[in-house]
């Protein structure tokens, strides 16, 4: 090699090297400014409207570190079968689904909560009281869900034991027909589709979830522990993103409902309502109701040994947010 071309190598291998060990420090794509995108999955309910939010966010200011990519699923198991194979990064979920996948095995983070409160016990409107449902067919959206453990709850409270009632799965856009037709007397699902009930005349609220159980947990934002190791500073930026989207949604003012429309097909006045009973301004997942929440699962017989507090949720980045 001749001298001329030692020195216009060296010059070349020191920058490659110093930005080497730049990109090795941060954990993060240096090269061209190159952000990551993450994949979010959700169903398209008004439990995930901060997500939503967080998108149109997306699409009014460049976000410096990621680019959120939304992908919509049908169902429950359909989105944590995409989850559990890493097909997508996080999702919008049932919390009790997410705990059951980290007890089999996968490496899941709760960061925050979707929501607040906004489950309503939708009942037919010839049912009066708690007593009514016995002997009757009652629907849920999944057998790991809060929405069971209402139902579990609501039946003990009012003298019944669970299998009083017959307890069917449902997907939640079926329910208000199914009410409809006679074919259940009631169900507990995700909003809107209690809301579209009411609004219908076909049904009514027997019981808000905070009348059955304060400070319930419901859906959560989690995402896959190799995500976040890889890309903590991305994270940081999503989840301060997404709490920022929550703010804006508890304003329930036209901008959120219009981007909520964007990835929800529900009548106005149903949207309404179901903005009503919910609340996004507080969505931080704490360890009290955490912890009632894993007890809940254990007195029921849908869990042994939950994930405990410490080794499932990271509640570091939302702490963090300014």
């Amino acid at each position: 090699m001749s001298t001329k071309i030692k020195k216009l190598t060296l010059p070349f291998l020191i920058t490659t090297l110093f930005f080497t060990l730049v990109a090795c420090g941060t954990g993060e794509s240096v090269s061209n400014s190159e952000k990551v995108t993450v994949k979010i999955g959700y169903l398209p309910i008004t439990h995930a409207v901060p997500l939503y939010l967080e998108k149109e966010l997306a699409a009014q200011e460049s976000f410096k570190n990621f680019n959120l990519e939304l992908v919509k699923f049908g169902s429950w198991p359909d989105l944590m079968d995409a989850l559990n194979s890493g097909r997508i990064d996080g999702a919008s979920v049932l919390v009790i689904l997410a705990m059951k996948a980290y007890e089999q095995g996968v490496d899941l983070k709760a960061v925050a909560l979707g929501h607040k409160e906004g489950n309503v016990l939708v009942v037919a409107n010839d049912v009066n009281t708690v007593q009514d449902l016995k002997g009757t067919t009652f629907a849920i959206p999944h057998k790991f869900s809060t929405h069971n453990i209402l139902l579990y709850k609501m039946l003990k409270q009012g003298g019944l034991d669970y299998n009083d009632v017959n307890v069917v799965e449902l997907p939640p856009a079926e329910m208000p027909s199914a009410l409809s037709q006679g074919r259940i007397s009631g169900y507990v699902v995700a909003e809107p589709f209690g809301a579209q009930s009411v609004v219908m005349g076909i049904g009514k609220v027997l019981y808000q979830d905070d009348e059955i159980w304060r400070d319930s947990v419901d859906c959560a934002l989690v995402l896959r522990t190799e995500f976040i190791e890889n890309h903590r500073i991305a994270t940081e930026e999503l989840v301060d993103k997404y709490i920022e989207a929550g703010h804006k949604a508890e304003l329930k003012n036209e901008f959120a409902r219009k981007a909520s429309a964007k990835y929800m097909n529900v009548d106005e006045e149903v949207l309404d309502l179901s903005l009503k009973w919910i609340s996004y301004d507080d969505l931080r997942l704490d360890k009290r109701p955490y912890d009632k929440l894993r007890e809940a699962l254990i007195e029921m017989g849908l869990s042994e040994n939950p994930p405990p507090y410490e080794a499932f949720v990271d509640h570091s980045f939302i702490d963090g947010v300014r």
